[in-house]
C-alpha cells in the first residue's frame, strides 16, 4: 500500500472512530495486528466489544464498500479478534460483535463531512 493510501485508510479509520465516539463507544484500539490478521477499530459500549472494518470510498458508483469485506477477510478478522481476546482476558466475558463503516469521501481527506454507513453484526 502506498503512503498515500495508507494516510488516506487512517483518516477514513478516525471518522469511524469519531463517528463510534459520538454514539458513547469508548475507543479500545486502532489498526490492530497480530500474524492472524488486522482489525481497524475495537470499541467498547458497556459489555460489547466492537470489531469494526472501516472501508473508505470516493463513491459506491461500482459497488458499496462493504461488499469488499470478503469471507476470507472476514476469517481473518475473526481470527485476530481471538487473538486480542486471548491477550486480553478481562474482556472475556464480553458480548462481541463485527461491524462494517463505510466512509464515502468524494474529495479524499478534503471532503469536509465525510458520509459514513454503519452496519452492526455486518457478519459473524
Amino acid at each position: 500500500m502506498s503512503s498515500d493510501a495508507a494516510l488516506l485508510g487512517r483518516w477514513g479509520e478516525k471518522q469511524a472512530a469519531g463517528y463510534l465516539h459520538q454514539k458513547g463507544y469508548r475507543l479500545l484500539a486502532a489498526g490492530y495486528r497480530c500474524r492472524m490478521g488486522e482489525i481497524d477499530l475495537i470499541a467498547q459500549k458497556g459489555r460489547e466489544l466492537v470489531f469494526v472494518e472501516v472501508k473508505l470510498r470516493r463513491n459506491a458508483r461500482f459497488a458499496e464498500a462493504r461488499e469488499q469485506v470478503t469471507s476470507a477477510k472476514q476469517r481473518r478478522i475473526l481470527l485476530a479478534a481471538r487473538h486480542f481476546l486471548a491477550q486480553r482476558p478481562e474482556y472475556g466475558e464480553h458480548y462481541c460483535r463485527f461491524d462494517v463503516a463505510e466512509v464515502y469521501a468524494p474529495d479524499g481527506m478534503q471532503t469536509a463531512k465525510p458520509e459514513i454507513r454503519y452496519y452492526e453484526h455486518a457478519f459473524w
